[in-house]
């Protein structure tokens, strides 16, 4: 299996570190050359490997990292993203009525035609994420939605392999709806830091 970050800001960092910190190796992509992301790639660790975008969109799993008004330059980058799974990390600030009334993910749903979307690491704060998951004696937990059960477990296996939590909540017009931030109304479970105990 084979994973890439797209954007590389706060998210895309902290990401990137939970990543390194499990000697996993991922991509990391902007629109940008690779070259002006080498250096911060490079100080998080040798398993973050820059990249152009059409290169790490040819990953397995991809996490979307970028501004919500900029994950229509990344859908165009493939005419199809059937085989691909897509982990939408993103929030936005859009209204419902621009995203024709569904939840952000739903909509990235239709945007990344043929893509298994599953919205996830988006309820936390960057700076939260940023730090090991291995806390008070548990972990800490990420929220997973999707609409293809098989996404959903196999990116609740990642979320694992990074050291966090995952509680699944279902599909993305129900589960999704916890976790998305949206212009005021904000999901029950957005920026709530929670830890699981391990038994």
């Amino acid at each position: 299996m084979s994973y890439a970050i797209i954007g590389f800001g706060k998210i895309g960092h902290a990401l990137a570190k939970a990543f390194a910190r499990n000697g996993i190796e991922v991509a990391v992509a902007t629109t940008r050359d690779p070259e002006s992301i080498a250096a911060d790639a490079a100080a998080i660790g040798p398993t973050i490997i820059p990249q152009t975008l059409a290169e790490a969109l040819k990953a397995d799993i991809i996490v979307l990292a970028v501004r919500f008004e900029s994950h229509s330059d990344v859908a165009k980058a493939l005419p199809n993203w059937k085989g691909k799974t897509v982990i939408d990390a993103m929030n936005t600030q859009a209204p419902l009525e621009e995203l024709g009334g569904l939840p952000s993910s739903a909509f990235i749903a239709k945007v990344f035609t043929g893509a298994r979307v599953v919205k996830g690491f988006n309820h936390l704060v960057a700076a939260v994420l940023d730090q090991d998951p291995a806390v008070h004696g548990g972990r800490r937990v990420v929220f997973l939605a999707s609409d293809d059960d098989d996404a959903a477990a196999e990116i609740g296996a990642l979320a694992e392999d990074l050291g966090f939590a995952p509680i699944q909540l279902g599909g993305l017009s129900e589960g999704g709806l916890l976790v998305h931030a949206r212009g005021k109304r904000w999901g029950h479970l957005i920026f709530k830091d929670l830890i699981a105990c391990d038994r």
